[in-house]
């Protein structure tokens, strides 16, 4: 009796066959090109059966995705329910949205990655994240036996360095804005480093001006949505809540606001309200129109729009995270210690502190060489082979 072969070969097709029973009693077709493809196709078939896995679940990715944001979202912030919508609805979903999980490969993840190419590092670091937590939840539910992006490596263009505003850029831009609106968001931006949303948030009763080392603390935040400012609130992280000395010129600048002041906000809206992204944007328009623009002339609508009493004295692109970085860097550059830093600063990960601190503090050549003259002095090649001589032991017959 002739032996029944290992696998049927489909000649129209080119590809061998082997009908396998799946727990449900369902019968399945599992099919490859090559003997070894389909050997190692049903070994993971009777892995992922005898782990529990669902074989003949018929779960798109999209319908993962959608029912893990879904069991997750009320436990987010907002900004970070945004970033995983956009990864799902414009990213993600796509390209491998129909596919059934069991039929994702690496190739189909890394054709998601492939297409953001041209897109910064962030968000390409973002999308993968996503992709990572839906299917590791399908793997923990039994649906698939592994994750096909596990392997996948983020790219995309990395981001620019950012590059601190100089002492005398600095004074320039006070002196720019002072008896403007954006005068006290500037100051407060530079000397404390707050977030946007932080300064935005900041009532007159977070602050402590009559105490012996006058203080603000980060109590609440305002979230921009839809345009609008909601207040109050919860911080980016627990970090955030923090409590940051006033350096006395900051002090004396608040001091005369609150005198004038007729809102609870330390900047509010013009209507008195907390302030909104609108807010933010129409501040930093005044920085905008006391910034000489990069291109060759200025247009004879703009400079009447401008008006003859302000000064085009800047030469600098302005923005609310460039005045936070530009005080970080500061801290950094006075050689505080770095935990003290993180603390002020409110990051809740030293290593973004540590980013910081390793791009501008002594490392330049010059500022190197001593500590390394240092770590070898006294090392000789006579001293070395000494240590060596001593290390070894002298029987004596």
């Amino acid at each position: 009796m002739a032996r029944r072969p290992e696998f049927y070969f489909d000649e129209k097709t080119g590809y061998y066959r082997k009908r396998v029973k799946l727990q449900s009693g369902a019968y399945k077709d599992v099919r490859a090109k090559s003997k070894e493809e389909l050997r190692a196709k049903l070994y993971d078939l009777e892995t992922a059966q005898r782990m529990g896995v669902i074989l003949d679940d018929k779960t798109t990715v999209a319908q993962l995705l959608a029912q893990w944001y879904t069991n997750r979202k009320d436990g987010l912030s907002y900004s970070r329910r945004r970033d995983y919508v956009n990864a799902i609805n414009n990213h993600i979903c796509p390209i491998i949205g129909g596919y059934r999980l069991r039929s994702v490969k690496p190739e189909d993840c890394q054709r998601v990655m492939a297409a953001l190419a041209s897109k910064s590092n962030s968000l390409q670091t973002k999308v993968l994240g996503v992709m990572n937590m839906g299917f590791d939840c399908a793997v923990e539910n039994g649906l698939i036996f592994r994750s096909p992006c596990a392997k996948i490596k983020a790219g995309g263009v990395p981001t620019e360095e950012k590059v601190p505003l100089t002492p005398e850029q600095c004074a320039a831009l006070e002196d720019a804005t002072k008896g403007t609106r954006a005068y006290l968001f500037v100051l407060i931006g530079l000397y404390t480093g707050l977030r946007r949303e932080e300064i935005c948030g900041l009532r007159w009763s977070d602050l402590d001006l009559n105490a012996a080392a006058p203080h603000l603390t980060i109590n609440n935040a305002v979230r921009f949505e839809g345009g609008k400012g909601i207040f109050p609130s919860p911080l980016k992280t627990k970090a955030a809540h923090r409590t940051i000395p006033l350096p006395s010129k900051l002090a004396d600048a608040l001091r005369a606001a609150k005198s004038k002041s007729n809102s609870v906000f330390v900047v509010p809206a013009k209507n008195g309200s907390n302030a909104s992204l609108q807010t933010v944007r129409n501040l930093m328009a005044i920085i905008g129109r006391r910034t000489v623009k990069a291109s060759a002339a200025t247009s004879e609508k703009e400079a009447k729009k401008r008006g003859p009493q302000i000064q085009q004295t800047l030469d600098f692109k302005v923005t609310p995270h460039l005045l936070r970085h530009t005080y970080i860097t500061r801290l950094c550059q006075s050689g505080m210690d770095i935990k003290k830093i993180q603390y002020l600063a409110g990051h809740s990960d030293i290593k973004v502190t540590l980013g910081i601190y390793s791009h501008v503090v002594g490392n330049t050549p010059d500022e190197l060489i001593s500590a390394v003259e240092s770590a070898f002095s006294g090392q000789t090649s006579g001293q070395i082979q000494k240590a060596q001589q001593e290390k070894v032991l002298s029987i004596n017959e």
